[in-house]
């Protein structure tokens, strides 16, 4: 280890080239995760440039959260055998290399594939920023540094559609990834010249888990293809659904068998067996389906209900990231002064109170009815994580930190994945019932409608012109009020999810 480490007597103190090697590496985390949802208020127009449906260009995000998902299990043993600075140097020059492939994209396959190769290589700069923190801080330094990551790993994912729909209307869609180009190059040879923690140990690759590492891909992977193609495919009455289910279920229990029974596995779930650490897991899972899916939901509810753009989704969502940074002092604070328990406990009230407020929205939803649960989803975020971070990690061994840190970090990402497409599911399923009760309920004996049909029928002769302009109009509204209540429903479903973390407080063990 360098004199960045721990030292036999305690930490050492960092020097400025160790600073920078911290930094470079808070930057490549924060363009992993900004990727994530830097296309979300894109998504009309990267299906018109692919000539894709909005089903296919869904993929764009569930591809790079699934290859995220798939990776990050495997960070630490690859850290361990390549040396943290190898790994993070050989994983920001991928990213970059993939990004500048996703902006040359021709059709919406050809995107997939190389989302998927640009997620493989981002998963792992998240682990990476989060585990380096346990290893060259004190334990008293380390509570500011989690603060500053929290920030940046959430921040990234709220101000995404803000800055993709700003970079897609005042250029194009493809400069949602050509900007990573020279951050990217530039951070690569920054953190080769910085980062000097460890030493790569080659010997570990030749105890490589091969079983381990296939049955991780076979049962992340078809888990998250399921969710997201069920609801389309019919579920189970699909062959090709049932099949994938079935490989994913097996590959799943394989998967424990193998990592509890190899010599070297390569996901040591051990980790789990600490309170602490499984409650923390549970609860980033659920934080991971709360901040993905409100900034996949936000930007579809603006375009679908409004028809606003990329732009204007991004200016109307710009509320969260504000209040992020706003907020990421005072959290630092409470941080010092409220027992973690007590701060997440806040913190999560104020997500479920969030989610209702959003939930109360109408169809002339925009920048002043999301103004209040926006600045409380803003806030809720930053509360929320940094405490959950200490309680989960705050009581390992030093050892087991790089580990557990990728577990962590996987729990999140896979509840945003499986969170996106249940929302998925849930929209299907609930704008159907809906549309259909609000049909039931049209009829010219309602006063409403009939002067909505005569409000129609002005401007057109007598006779079938004015019936269709009249029946257009009626559909038009149902189908309208339908996608709102079918939102709100979420939002609901959301706020219920986010409130059930609260149960598991009481038998989280106190953090020192």
């Amino acid at each position: 280890m360098s004199d960045a480490a721990l030292a036999p007597g305690g930490f050492r103190p960092l020097s400025r080239r160790d600073w920078i090697g911290f930094y470079a590496m808070m930057i490549g985390l924060f363009m992993a995760v900004l990727d994530i949802q830097i296309v979300a208020s894109s998504l009309g127009e990267i299906s018109a440039g692919l000539s894709a449906t909005i089903e296919e260009t869904a993929w764009i995000q569930a591809s790079y959260l699934t290859a995220e998902v798939i990776i990050i299990p495997l960070t630490a043993w690859l850290a361990r055998a390549l040396s943290m600075r190898t790994l993070f140097t050989l994983s920001i020059t991928l990213f970059t290399a993939t990004s500048l492939l996703c902006a040359l994209a021709w059709n919406i396959e050809s995107m997939i594939v190389f989302r998927v190769l640009q997620g493989l290589s981002g998963g792992t700069l998240i682990p990476l920023a989060f585990s380096i923190i346990y290893i060259i801080f004190p334990p008293e330094r380390r509570a500011a540094m989690i603060v500053i990551l929290a920030l940046v790993a959430n921040v990234a994912p709220t101000i995404g559609p803000t800055f993709g729909g700003w970079l897609t209307q005042l250029f194009s869609w493809q400069w949602l990834f050509y900007i990573n180009l020279i951050p990217g190059a530039l951070i690569a040879i920054v953190g080769w010249k910085t980062i000097d923690i460890d030493r790569p140990n080659l010997a570990i690759l030749k105890q490589i888990d091969v079983l381990g590492v296939i049955l991780i891909a076979l049962f992340l992977g078809p888990l998250v293809y399921v969710l997201e193609e069920g609801p389309r495919e019919d579920w189970f009455n699909s062959p090709t659904i049932a099949l994938v289910a079935i490989i994913s279920i097996v590959s799943g229990i394989l998967l424990v068998w193998r990592e509890l029974s190899a010599a070297h596995p390569v996901v040591d779930i051990r980790a789990f067996g600490n309170r602490n650490f499984l409650i923390g897991c549970l609860m980033s899972f659920a934080f991971g389906i709360a901040i993905y899916g409100s900034i996949y939901l936000l930007p579809v509810i603006l375009s679908t209900v409004r028809g606003y753009n990329s732009l204007q989704i991004g200016i109307a969502m710009i509320v969260i990231g504000a209040f992020q940074f706003i907020s990421g002092p005072v959290a630092g604070q409470l941080e010092k002064r409220m027992e973690p328990r007590l701060m997440i406990a806040l913190g999560l009230a104020l997500y479920a109170a969030a989610f209702w407020l959003y939930s109360t929205v109408t169809a002339e939803v925009g920048f002043a009815q999301l103004f209040l649960p926006q600045m409380l989803h803003g806030i809720a975020i930053v509360i929320t994580f940094l405490p959950m971070t200490a309680i989960t990690l705050g009581t390992l061994p030093l050892q087991e930190i790089q580990n557990a840190s990728g577990l962590f970090n996987l729990m999140r990402n896979l509840g945003g994945a499986i969170g996106l497409a249940v929302i998925n599911t849930i929209i299907g399923g609930r704008y159907d019932l809906h549309r259909s009760r609000l049909a039931e309920s049209i009829t010219t004996a309602r006063m409403p409608v009939s002067e909505t049909m005569a409000a129609a029928g002005e401007g057109f002769g007598e006779g079938d012109g004015e019936a269709l302009a009249s029946l257009r109009m009626l559909l038009q509204l149902v189908e309208r009020e339908a996608l709102v209540m079918t939102y709100n429903d979420v939002w609901l479903i959301m706020a219920a999810t986010i409130a059930c973390g609260l149960l598991l407080l009481p038998f989280v063990r106190k953090v020192a």
